[in-house]
């Protein structure tokens, strides 16, 4: 058995204390999910799954048993396992509710679940791991660059018309824990944020709040010690 199917299979064997979460220090998805987390106040245990090492952890038999997409995140979470980090945080909106993440305003909720989807569906799928090395080595940085300007683009349009403090009026949501993971990957790749005023003001401010310190990539179990805080 390999290293994560060591992880996983004894995890179980001990019945870790739930919840653990299955994430991947630069995952931009399980940095969603661990902003929830923290903000919410959940206490959970973190299982490293090494995106690049052996090829992929995600893709042992073992992971697939969790999330048959073979994808990072997943919650082990009151006896079930989820995948997918927006439906990971409507679980826990809906089973921990406070503090609140979606508005009560049914409009501002919309707001809400357009921002996250375009960044969740729009953006992030286009530059993640796997497309990346479909479109090869020489032409990464280019593909990236050029799917989340595309992408910021709508984004910072929108904002314009939602943001208050947040992306959605004065009180941090759903769609600030997809924006702020976002934004990182754009500096990763070297995207030019000047012509989105709207979005790296409302990231410099979610920033200073201390559920998306403690969240960060650099701060995880799994963070290189060169890349740590």
């Amino acid at each position: 058995m390999d290293g994560v199917g060591n992880v996983v299979a004894s995890g179980a064997a001990r019945r870790r204390p739930e919840p653990i979460l299955y994430s991947y220090f630069r995952s931009s998805c399980s940095w969603r999910v661990r902003i929830a987390l923290a903000l919410k106040g959940i206490d959970y245990e973190t299982v490293p799954i090494n995106l690049i090492k052996d090829g992929g952890q995600q893709f042992s038999k073992e992971f697939q048993t969790l999330n048959p997409m073979k994808q990072v995140p997943a919650l082990r979470i009151d006896g079930l396992i989820i995948g997918q980090s927006l439906a990971i945080i409507d679980y826990l909106e809906e089973t921990r509710p406070t503090p609140p993440l979606l508005p009560q305003d049914p409009k501002k909720r919309a707001s809400v679940r357009e921002i996250s989807n375009l960044i969740a569906s729009g953006i992030q799928p286009l530059q993640n791991l796997s497309v990346l090395k479909q479109v090869g080595q020489e032409n990464q940085l280019t593909w990236a660059q050029k799917v989340i300007a595309s992408g910021f683009t709508a984004l910072e349009q929108i904002l314009q018309k939602t943001a208050g403090k947040y992306c959605v009026g004065d009180e941090v949501s759903v769609a600030d824990l997809c924006l702020v993971p976002q934004v990182a990957n754009a500096e990763r790749f070297k995207v030019d944020l000047t012509p989105y005023p709207t979005i790296s003001h409302i990231n410099k401010t979610l920033l200073t709040l201390e559920a998306f310190q403690v969240s960060h990539p650099c701060r995880q179990p799994d963070t290189p010690p060169e890349l740590r805080a």
